[in-house]
Formats: C-alpha cells, structure tokens, sequence
C-alpha cells in the first residue's frame, strides 16, 4: 500500500472537494468533513511507525514512479528515522488544528479548512520527498496556503505579515533552485538526492552550494538574522496559523540541513560550523532578552521559539550523535510544546480577543484548569526535567560541549533566560489577584479544549519521562549519517596530506 502517497494526496484531495463543494450555510458539515479527513490522514502514517524497522538507515515505505521521464525527474518518496517523526508530527497536528478553530471561524469556513488540509499534505511531500526537484516543488508550495491563512483570516496587519513572510522565505529558495540545477548536471542528469549523497564535490563547490541551502535552510528555521518575519507572522496569524507554524513550517529548515547540507556537503559543513555556531547562541540569548520586553503573548512566545532551534541548528552543526539525535528530538518536542503555547493563548484570546499581557491577571481563580495546563507548558518550554522540552535542550548542549565547550556554556545562559521570559508571562497572565472587571465572567476551558490539549499533555509528559521511542528510530539513520560525514572529513584530511 503507498502509504506515504495515500499520506499526502489524501488531504490535499480532501481540501479540493471543500473548496469545491463547501459552503458556508453547511458550516458544520465542512467542519466534520476537515475533520474527518485530517483524523484519516494522521491514521494513515501510524503504519509507518509501528512497521519502521529500526536496524536500518535505508529509505523505507518507498514509492517511485516516473514524473517527466524526459528530464530523469521521478515521483520518488520514502522515509528514514530522521524524516518519518516529522511526517508523524504532521499529521497529528491537522486535526488538532481543525477543533481548534471548530466555532472561531464563522466565515469562510470551507476555505479555512481546506488551507490547512492542503498544507498538511504538501508538509508531508517535503519530508518524504527523495527528487530533489519533487522536493522544491512541496517545499514552496507550502508558502501559498500559508499565505492565506495569514493574509485573509489574520489580524490588522495581516497584509504586511502575509507579505513579508512570503518574500522572506521565497527569496531564501531561489538560489536553492539553482543549486539543485547546478546538482542535476553534476550528477550527470539526475534529481535523485540519494544519488546526491555520493557526489564527489570539490571543496570550492561544496562552499558554493553549501550556502545556497543555507540561505533557504536559515529563513525557514528561522536563524538569527534572518528571523524578523516570524514574529510578525505570529501575531498576525489567526491561532491555527501559528500552531502550524511553529510546530510543523520551522522544521523544514532543520530537516533540509540534515537530509541537504551535512551529507552532501560534509568539508563546508565542517568548516562554517563555527559560524553556525555563533548565530546559534546570538537566537538563543538575543532573542531571549528580546522575549524579555514584549507585550503581547503571541510575540514572546515566537521569539521563544527562535531562541529554541537556535538549539537544534547548534546540535545539528556539531555533528556529534548527541547533538544531532537531540536536534531531531528538539525538533519534535518543540512542535508539541509551541503548538500547546499558542493553543494556550487562543484560548484567552477567543475569550478577550485581546493578546496583550497587561489585559489579564489572576486567571487562576476563574480558570484553574486553564492555569494548570498552561503551567505544564510553560514549564515544558523551560526544559524541566520530565518535560520533553529537557531531553532535546540537555543532548543538544551535550553533544555540543564535546566539540566547543564555550559554544555550550553560552548556550547554557539561554535556559536562565527562557525560565525568566516564560516565569514573567505566566504570572503576569494566571498568578495574582483577579481585579480587572472585564475578567470577573471569564469561563475555565471546555470539553472541546480540553479535548485538544490532551494528546499534546500525554505527549508532553511521556516523552519527558520515556524519550526512547523517537530516540530509537533515529538511531541508525543519526549513525550512518555522521558515520559517511566522518568519513568524507578523513578522506578529505588524507588528500591534504598526500599533497
């Protein structure tokens, strides 16, 4: 059965027929049909976690058929243990999104659905993609329903955040484009990026091409400098919009340097791991102090998530099994714990419709549910221990200080800060008295909340306490990458040497 196929057209087909036969005087009836498509998408990738053979790096699940045979470009797909957690990751979150928007969205409501079912499916051709041309296509694809989200069901200025996020992140892809050509030709006519892994790149081409990724790579995720158009994209986002940014559209960038820049380009990587490294903890403390001073909720929680995978972009350049394995881990974690933040904030903000901090206070005497699930999550953000946040952070900073042990230290500082910024929040928004009038009638979460916050608790929490499930899976494909990216760093010092 073509599972990973089924796993993306399934609710990209889904999100046609809404546009196509949804209207808004059948609201409910568009609401179960996204939700029962995305609920039949997530089902379809559990398959590929119970059937993973863990004692292989190899490809599994894979599918190929011929796409424009002309060129040598192939519909090839497959995934290892690097990619099948993301797949997994966003499948899950569709119909978490989809309730979460089940009585926010009045107007519209079939084209509200139907974006993100597009999305979903799209998310998943990027981690399954193995043509690189296949690859380019879902990877910019995704921009354009994104666009939407923000530029039509957005805040005040949702215009200017769904533009500036589309050129941001397009600009960044263009001279990836050329790269792939460049990798085309020098492959002798073919988009395979397995095939890509064992081109044999002079250093000189390795740098070049090396940072024609990284610029398409460092948006996404996004890095310090690039980072500017998140925070804007965040607040201007409706709350649906945010959870899929954070926990799905960052890792893109995370998962393109591994499945791009330390196989294919091993010597350059080596090489700009120091800069790596240096824009790595300028996102984790820079940002952290700027989360410090923000007023409104959804704003320090992006800026949070910047400083976040300035974690896993310093795991993944040490290129040590600790740090690597802790990126993926980071990368996951982080999509469960951010998506939960936002959540938490649209909760508030349906209520108020209002994300500034100085609106509330003291939420904890009419919302004791609401401030003990938003304590887990705070804490998760933090990286408490038994808080699948603490796994990541800790193998990220390990795996790290086996290679630059002041890269580490300074990284170090940035959870100080985290648990300052995260701490300040919760007790300026859910401690205190409750003397603000507008709050004395505000109601404690629903069933329907409720009901969404649980799996990301169970998860949440199990991870914490049991990180082994996703650290098995990516044990192989995490051992064969950094066992060719040595390999290529000693053969490279053996021709140095010879000469």
């Amino acid at each position: 059965m073509p599972l990973l196929s089924i796993a993306i057209w399934l609710p990209i087909v889904s999100g046609a027929l809404l546009l196509a036969f949804g209207r808004d005087d059948r609201a409910d009836a568009v609401r179960w049909a996204a939700l029962v498509a995305a609920t039949a998408s997530f089902l379809v990738t559990i398959p590929l976690v119970t059937g993973f053979d863990l004692g292989t790096a190899a490809m599994q699940f894979g599918e190929k058929h011929a796409w424009i045979a002309r060129f040598n470009v192939y519909y090839t797909l497959g995934v290892d243990g690097i990619s099948v957690w993301f797949v997994l990751l966003t499948a899950f979150t569709t119909p978490i999104v989809v309730i979460s928007a089940w009585k926010v969205i009045e107007e519209r409501v079939n084209q509200y659905m139907a974006a993100f079912l597009i999305l979903s499916g799209l998310l998943v051709g990027v981690f399954c993609a193995l043509d690189g041309l296949l690859f380019y296509v879902f990877f910019e694809a995704t921009l354009i329903p994104m666009y939407l989200i923000i530029g039509v069901w957005g805040g005040p200025r949702r215009v200017y955040a769904a533009f500036k996020f589309f050129l941001y992140t397009l600009a960044g892809s263009l001279l990836m484009l050329v790269a792939l050509i460049y990798l085309y030709y020098k492959s002798g006519g073919s988009f395979d990026i397995l095939v890509w892994h064992r081109l044999p790149l002079s250093l000189q081409a390795q740098v070049a091409i090396f940072f024609a990724f990284f610029f398409a790579f460092a948006v996404k995720v996004p890095m310090w400098p690039v980072h500017t158009w998140l925070p804007d994209a965040h607040v201007e986002a409706p709350t649906a919009g945010s959870v899929v940014l954070a926990a799905i559209l960052l890792k893109m960038g995370g998962y393109g340097f591994l499945r791009f820049s330390l196989p294919m380009f091993p010597n350059a990587s080596a090489d700009f791991a120091p800069f790596v490294f240096v824009l790595s903890v300028i996102a984790i403390i820079y940002t952290a102090l700027v989360a410090l001073v923000q007023e409104d909720m959804k704003k320090l929680i992006a800026y949070s998530s910047v400083a976040h995978m300035g974690f896993v972009t310093m795991g993944i350049f040490a290129a040590t099994s600790q740090g690597v394995a802790g990126g993926i881990f980071q990368m996951v974690s982080h999509g469960i714990v951010s998506a939960a933040l936002f959540l938490c904030v649209g909760v508030v903000y349906d209520r108020m419709h209002s994300r500034e901090i100085s609106t509330y206070g003291g939420l904890v005497n009419r919302m004791p549910v609401y401030a003990a699930v938003f304590m887990l999550f705070t804490m998760a953000n933090v990286g408490l221990p038994g808080t699948s946040g603490f796994v990541g952070e800790f193998m990220t900073l390990l795996g790290t200080f086996r290679v630059n042990i002041t890269v580490a230290t300074l990284a170090t500082l940035g959870v100080i800060l985290s648990a300052c910024y995260a701490l300040w929040l919760y007790r300026k928004v859910v401690l205190g008295r409750l003397d603000k009038p507008s709050l004395a009638t505000i109601t404690d979460m629903g069933w329907r909340e409720i009901a969404i916050f649980t799996p990301l608790i169970v998860l949440t929490l199990l991870l914490g306490f049991y990180p082994k499930p996703v650290l098995d899976m990516s044990a192989a494909s995490v051992t064969a990458l950094l066992d060719n990216y040595q390999h290529a760093l000693g053969a490279a010092k053996s021709a140095a040497l010879v000469k």
